[in-house]
């Protein structure tokens, strides 16, 4: 008999984790709403030419491709062996598969604005809190099934946007109790004309994939990537000038105009970076010039929020503008920016330094003791009245000892107890235990509800 298990990378959640989880996700989703964006679902599986060369080389390298329907039928031998001739030489064929799980969820929201923009009112904001799947190798704060939590804008050139995401950040981490978090942002455009000093626009994917590993194998291993991609020395050494700008938001404002003066698509970076700094000078932000988010589609402002220094922790959200992404299916002209929670690391974070609160621990509030099957008549009704006050509670199973029952309570953090026995069922009264205090006191039926808090 095969031994249960999961694939590597996933996880059962169970109940205390559900309820911490939606701990988080409750926090976040409110702040979606207080800001005005409305909820949207999307399809598991996306067709495959909708992902592939959205996420860059590395990216597309990491989605999950499903296999065709009927590959073992002795009719599809041929096409399947084709298929895997093709995949063996690195290629993508539709004999194999014409699907995949989604990546992301921002570009399967592009494929439904593009789908629906002729319904949509714009500028059109939507939060969306689902499941994402990467062929990742599992590590600590890294799965390859994880949850995001999005919030995006399209139709929209505004500023305020970002600037308004930056607040969604801010009030949502210092909500959780993560007052000091740390939330980078750069431009697309600075990158831009990085690339632009060091040879040209077909560099820019080249330098953005080595910085963004910069934080992960330090500058040596950067430059050494940097010279693996074609670029010189001089290009190089530009680029490590850029990468030690350091300061306070002026002064690197300030070092980067001097190190791109004359650039006009710097100059618009710099502009909009220093807008955004402005405007959302109330939350944790900082400008960094190390900040890529090497992904083919963000063309403006990027951001990247990085938990507390007390925890070891990579990113726990991120986004940026992408200001053509529906072009991608024919539907040019679609400004947006957005920004994604890394829920699972969020998770990881509160647990380690235990911010959670306790009274998650318990979705039932009351155990009616099964005192027999007379009393448990009455027990069965005055839950009910409880219920309908929208207290949670619930009668052991059958008739037991005391203790026993007790201790049922203890095992799920449930903080009352309530007990109906034959002399409390003559009178119509009710015992209620507080089980962390071990006091107790006796009510009338009728008035349990006002009673238990």
């Amino acid at each position: 008999m095969a031994k249960p298990s999961i694939p590597q990378g996933t996880r059962d959640f169970s109940a205390d984790v559900i309820r911490k989880r939606n701990f988080i996700l409750g926090h976040i989703r409110s702040i979606f709403e207080l800001y005005g964006f409305q909820p949207l679902e999307t399809p598991a599986m996306e067709n495959l030419e909708t992902l592939m060369g959205k996420y860059g080389e590395e990216g597309d390298k990491l989605i999950f491709k499903v296999l065709n329907n009927g590959l073992n039928d002795p009719k599809n031998i041929d096409k399947a062996k084709a298929g895997f001739e093709k995949l063996m030489e690195g290629k993508n064929t539709t004999e194999l598969t014409e699907r995949a799980l989604k990546y992301d969820l921002t570009i399967p929201f592009a494929r439904f604005v593009a789908m629906n923009h002729g319904q949509l009112t714009f500028p059109y904001k939507r939060y969306q809190i689902q499941p994402v799947w990467r062929a990742d190798r599992p590590q600590k704060g890294r799965y390859r099934e994880f949850t995001q939590c999005d919030a995006d804008v399209v139709g929209s050139t505004a500023l305020l946007n970002e600037v308004e995401l930056c607040n969604i950040y801010h009030t949502a981490f210092v909500n959780m109790g993560l007052a000091d978090y740390e939330l980078k942002i750069n431009s697309r455009k600075i990158l831009a004309a990085l690339a632009e000093l060091c040879g040209g626009a077909d560099k820019m994917m080249d330098i953005t994939i080595a910085i963004d590993k910069l934080d992960k194998i330090g500058i040596d291993k950067v430059k050494e990537e940097l010279v693996q991609r074609g670029l010189t020395t001089p290009q190089i050494n530009t680029i490590e000038t850029y990468l030690h700008i350091t300061g306070n938001n002026d002064e690197k404002l300030a070092a980067i105009a001097k190190l791109m003066s004359g650039n006009s698509t710097a100059a618009k970076g710099i502009e909009e970076l220093k807008q955004v700094a402005a405007e959302a000078a109330n939350t944790n932000l900082s400008i960094d010039f190390t900040l890529a988010r090497g992904l083919n589609y963000y063309t403006g402002i990027i951001f990247e929020v990085k938990a507390p220094s007390s925890v070891k922790m990579g990113s726990i959200g991120g986004g940026g503008r992408y200001d053509d992404l529906t072009g991608l299916f024919g539907v040019p002209n679609i400004p947006g920016v957005g920004i994604s929670f890394g829920v699972d690391r969020i998770y990881d974070v509160l647990e380690e330094l235990n911010l959670f609160p306790e009274s998650l621990q318990s979705s039932t509030k009351v155990l009616f003791l099964n005192m027999g099957q007379a009393e448990s008549k009455t027990v069965f009704k005055c839950m009910q009245q409880l219920r309908t006050a929208g207290i949670a509670c619930e009668m052991y199973h059958e008739p037991a000892k005391m203790d026993k029952q007790l201790k049922y309570a203890d095992k799920k953090n449930i903080p009352f107890a309530v007990i109906i026995g034959t002399q409390e069922l003559e009178q119509k009264n009710a015992i209620i235990k507080n089980l962390a205090t071990r006091e107790q006191f006796t009510v009338a039926q009728h008035e349990l509800n006002n009673r238990i808090w």
